[in-house]
């Protein structure tokens, strides 16, 4: 979920950078005029804003913005008025926080239950920027920029009403604050109606519209508004007095899908491209961790898989028939005519007028592979076998319509190998800690494969003792896969204890060489079946 860009307190965050010092100033200096306060400092700092791309502190009066929005100090000179425009997400989120600075003038009344608390500091967000617009109409360009920056595709985790209620909270309201359009959001509408209904949705726009006119010291109002959120949704904050989370065996879906498919299009980018960098950006590698040239037992490795897929792509030959721009075979009378009449054209003649009677192996479908590695502290022995597995996978499956990526779970998720990537050197992996990211490594993998989407031939391999915190959500996750039609192969190293997971075709392997075997065997296997 969003993090909260209103906090108590005292400000913990980062402080003052002296290279970002002039950008600090210059803001300090400008944050009256947003404002209409003489009483606040802005720091503009690499990590500022405790988490959340920016962040007002009320009790120290300060603002805080993550210079990583603004990219370097020298992007643009801060005291001239014009530099907003080269960083316009950067500003936008100081016009935001100025939003709050200005309107949100009430504090939770103690004795609130959480749940109440977070309704109430949600429907804020789009009150204060509605009354800032009013105030500044100029600044609704602004916030606009703002959108895509304090949205995240984890707002939405699962379909269910709390969440479809927050996503309605944040987009949906921002169309009746007038900073963004109907047309921005009309999937995102779409698919917030199909969760909640249109009734349960126009009760809570009532609730956020009304909101818009409650007075920015008023904070019983607020309460009040978000108590009825509550019973709306048919939570009851006595019985349930902390916010609903979602379950971790569930894979996000038509919610974040349409916020998903918002994000890209307002960053101009496809939500392939989008998901791409968004995993990439928070599942790299660590830096410190070694990359080498491969050897050439690992080329030879690829050149071998790479012929295997090829062969199980062609191994039984069937009577087909095949276009052909010259004779012999049939003739295809408008493919004729065509031709003349690019010839006529003085074009280069792309019509194919016969049709020949060949023998063609059987249309393949694209085999899409995830591979997940455990790489706690119990499974170094396999971290550099596999390390050259990705490598090898990757480069075997790309003249092979082949999909392949690598995922590695430990403490956190690690993007090994990239789909559709041909790495040019070899990523060692590092195994140390716990396993606690399985399910995070699954939703990744489901995310860049779309291991879910029925009508392709995907398969999942993951190599673990299968020793998780958290063995009933992964469980559902595995169940859910094999039941969308993708295969499980879980590869588990018989010298340790482990956890034995059902819906899964479960290996016992003696050393990591077996284990990268057995992934290659199926997935040669599964494009013979196909």
């Amino acid at each position: 979920m969003a993090h909260p860009h209103r906090r108590a307190g005292a400000a913990t965050s980062a402080s003052g950078d002296p290279d970002w010092q002039a950008w600090s100033d210059a803001w300090t200096r400008h944050i009256p005029l947003l404002t209409g306060r003489h009483d606040l400092c802005v720091i503009v700092a690499p990590g500022a804003g405790g988490g959340a791309p920016a962040c007002f502190y009320p009790d120290a009066r300060r603002i805080e913005v993550d210079a990583a929005h603004v990219g370097a100090p020298d992007v643009a000179d801060p005291r001239r008025a014009g530099h907003k425009r080269l960083v316009p997400t950067a500003y936008g989120l100081l016009v935001h926080e100025a939003a709050h600075a200005a309107h949100s003038r009430w504090n939770t009344p103690p004795g609130t239950p959480a749940v109440v608390a977070a309704v109430a500091d949600l429907l804020e967000e789009s009150r204060a920027e509605n009354r800032q617009r009013g105030r500044r109409r100029g600044d609704r360009r602004w916030l606009r920029h703002t959108v895509t920056t304090l949205l995240d595709p984890g707002d939405a985790p699962v379909d269910d009403p709390w969440h479809a209620a927050h996503l309605a909270a944040l987009l949906l309201a921002r169309v009746d604050a007038r900073i963004i359009t109907a047309k921005d959001i009309r999937g995102v509408r779409a698919a917030v109606t199909t969760i909640l209904g249109r009734q349960r949705l126009r009760r809570l726009r009532d609730v956020w519209r009304h909101a818009h006119t409650v007075d920015d010291n008023d904070a019983e109002a607020m309460v009040a508004l978000a108590w009825q959120w509550c019973r709306i949704l048919g939570i009851d904050p006595h019985r349930q007095p902390e916010p609903p989370q979602a379950d971790p065996g569930q894979f996000a879906g038509q919610l974040a899908q349409a916020l998903t498919d918002y994000l890209a299009h307002a960053t101009g980018l496809s939500p392939t491209a989008y998901t791409s960098g968004q995993i990439a950006a928070r599942h790299g590698a660590p830096g410190w961790w070694i990359r080498r040239d491969p050897t050439d037992t690992e080329r030879s490795a690829a050149r071998r898989l790479a012929a295997r897929l090829q062969r199980a792509r062609t191994h039984q030959r069937e009577p087909d028939t095949r276009p052909s721009p010259v004779p012999p075979g049939r003739l295809r009378t408008r493919h004729s005519i065509t031709a003349k009449a690019q010839i006529a054209a003085g074009t280069v003649p792309t019509a194919t007028p016969w049709q020949r009677r060949t023998t063609l192996p059987p249309p393949k479908p694209t085999l899409h592979l995830a591979v997940l590695v455990d790489t706690s502290g119990s499974m170094h022995p396999y971290a550099a076998p596999m390390s050259s597995a990705g490598w090898i996978l990757a480069h075997a499956a790309r003249t092979n319509h082949a999909t392949t990526t690598m995922i590695g779970f430990g403490s956190r998720a690690t993007l090994l190998v990239a789909p559709r990537q041909q790495p040019t050197h070899v990523l060692q992996l590092q195994a140390a800690g716990g396993s606690s990211a399985f399910i995070e490594a699954v939703k990744v993998a489901d995310q860049l494969l779309r291991l879910r989407q029925p009508g392709r031939l995907r398969m999942l391999a993951v190599v673990s003792d299968g020793d998780l915190p958290d063995t009933e959500p992964a469980q559902r996750l595995i169940t859910t896969l094999d039941q969308a039609g993708c295969a499980v192969l879980w590869l588990r190293p018989a010298d340790l204890a482990g956890h034995t997971f059902t819906h899964t075709t479960t290996i016992l392997v003696a050393d990591p060489i077996e284990a990268v075997d057995a992934i290659a065997d199926a997935a040669v296997t599964a494009i013979e079946r196909a």
